[in-house]
């Protein structure tokens, strides 16, 4: 009898062991934190999504699928009612409700946020029942959850309980319990949190939907090397890698167990100059500014051979751009054509600004955040030379360069940044990007404050037209006003390079947010 269960004891965990599927896959750079609300960066934001759940979430294809609330209506042009999931658990076990959606609506506004534009601060958050929460909006407000899949619900009792109630601070240097410990509803739980080193999570038991995944353990490791993370793939020591310069994309796919996967991503990358100050900080040029002279910038412009970085550095995988988004996510009446790459009238237009001999400044550039992103940065150095602007390059690690350039003084003359826009519509990239810096958020991301009150009033227009054809033609200006006045150097879309091993089955979304819950290993 003993012999019998020994054996069945065994049996069990023989197929236990058969059944495991571990899954680890690397970044080339690593969350900044476990506070959801700390940084509005893609990869922070996806991976914690693992972890948190908002609202409402995105599916492969992108479009919005119902999540934390079962269902929303519109009860008036300014209240829309969310009705909340039953049953849901936190990963401590507490109770999901309405407290934890009002919570979290106010944290996500609170000094420490870097996602206060996930909800204007005039919105009222209203708790109707435990289960139903209204939102009150001062204007219609047609996009209202569009950038929520990256809004996620905190626990109200953990957070407090822990002294996490407001939010950490990347760019003010200020941890607290949630920096470093989570409790979310998603799909996954981690278990282990070593900065820049390995995070590993497992699945949640008591997740309220049902796994679309088969996976016992997930193990993340940043690799900020390019050869490095492509070797660990290459060799089977870890499943998936991403991105994959464009120039190992060939030995990859030749490789025996290992594919790539390529598509176009919706992330725009640009440069961004500090227009507003009265001196640069890092030129050699003093009592003045070269950046608020239109034709300096359009010089620049005119000197950076696109079609170059798209042959060498980015080997075809990327899409010059002449806008501050992706043509998908835009109505054609808002396309602008790039400037054509003219170095003689680049070099006329800064002699007739009176910079014929040119001037320095210095450049921020990540170097483990984008495609190729300081070999993007290397080539612009060397164009921008040719027509006299010496640039000293500074890439950094992106934590160091995001604390630097995100800081409260917008540390910086001259940058490259990517952007996808949270909610696939160009009120985002107005909000963010390109209107004036202002109070409570808006033109957070405007580094070198680009300033065109036109662009502010049709911002605010955008956000509450419900007209289709009106709200594109008032985008349409938009673009248009900053393409004139060439307030930013859109660069191109780049491409998505995912390399994997092939007994790995995974879901690739062109917002380059990687969920694990799609993800199963033969």
């Amino acid at each position: 009898m003993k012999k019998t269960l020994l054996s069945a004891i065994l049996a069990i965990g023989l197929a236990s062991t058969v059944q495991a599927k571990t899954f680890t896959w690397s970044f080339q750079g690593d969350a900044q934190s476990l506070d959801p609300y700390v940084l509005n960066e893609t990869f922070t934001l996806g991976l914690l999504g693992n972890v948190y759940e908002g609202l409402v979430r995105r599916g492969p294809d992108l479009q919005n699928q119902p999540a934390l609330a079962e269902r929303w209506e519109i009860l008036e042009p300014t209240r829309w009612r969310f009705h909340l999931r039953k049953g849901v658990k936190f990963h401590n076990g507490n109770d999901f409700n309405a407290d934890d959606v009002v919570f979290s609506a106010n944290r996500v506004r609170a000094d420490g946020s870097d996602l206060k534009t996930r909800i204007a601060a005039d919105t009222k958050v209203v708790k109707v029942d435990d289960y139903t929460v209204d939102f009150i909006t001062s204007q219609p407000n047609p996009i209202l959850h569009s950038e929520w899949s990256t809004w996620y619900i905190m626990d109200q009792e953990w957070s407090e309980a822990n002294g996490a109630a407001s939010p950490s601070s990347v760019t003010e240097g200020k941890d607290n319990f949630a920096a470093f410990n989570e409790n979310g509803t998603g799909a996954f739980k981690v278990t282990k949190r070593e900065t820049d080193v390995e995070t590993v999570m497992e699945p949640f038991a008591g997740w309220w939907d049902k796994p679309k995944h088969n996976l016992t353990k997930a193990v993340f490791k940043p690799i900020s090397s390019d050869p490095t993370r492509v070797a660990a793939l290459l060799s089977g020591s870890i499943d998936m890698a991403y991105p994959i310069p464009v120039q190992d994309l060939g030995r990859v796919d030749s490789n025996d167990g290992t594919s790539t996967m390529t598509g176009p991503e919706l992330r725009t990358i640009f440069l961004g100059m500090n227009q507003s100050a009265s001196e640069l900080k890092t030129s050699n040029i003093k009592g003045k500014n070269p950046f608020a002279d239109v034709r300096v910038r359009e010089a620049m412009y005119l000197a950076i051979d696109i079609e170059a970085i798209k042959a060498k550095v980015m080997r075809k995988l990327a899409d010059p751009s002449g806008i501050m988004v992706s043509p998908k996510l835009v109505d054609k009446s808002a396309w602008q054509e790039r400037l054509p790459f003219d170095q003689d009238k680049a070099k006329a237009l800064m002699a007739d600004a009176g910079y014929a001999d040119g001037f320095s400044v210095t450049m921020d550039c990540p170097n483990n955040r984008y495609v190729n992103d300081e070999k993007i940065c290397t080539a612009v150095v060397g164009m921008l030379a040719k027509i006299g602007i010496e640039v000293n390059l500074l890439a950094q690690p992106k934590a160091i360069y995001f604390a630097k350039v995100l800081g409260p003084k917008y540390d910086t003359d001259f940058y490259l940044l990517g952007w996808t826009p949270g909610s696939f519509d160009s009120w985002n990239v107005l909000n963010n990007l390109l209107r004036c810096q202002e109070e409570g958020g808006a033109g957070k991301f405007n580094l070198g404050n680009y300033c065109n009150p036109r662009i502010g009033e049709l911002t605010d227009m955008v956000l509450s037209e419900t007209d289709i054809a009106k709200r594109d033609a008032m985008i349409a200006e938009a673009y248009t006003i900053l393409h004139n006045e060439r307030g930013y150097i859109p660069l191109h879309q780049q491409g998505l390079a995912w390399g994997k091993a092939d007994k790995v089955e995974l879901a690739q979304r062109a917002d380059n947010q990687f969920m694990l819950y799609y993800v199963n290993v033969k």
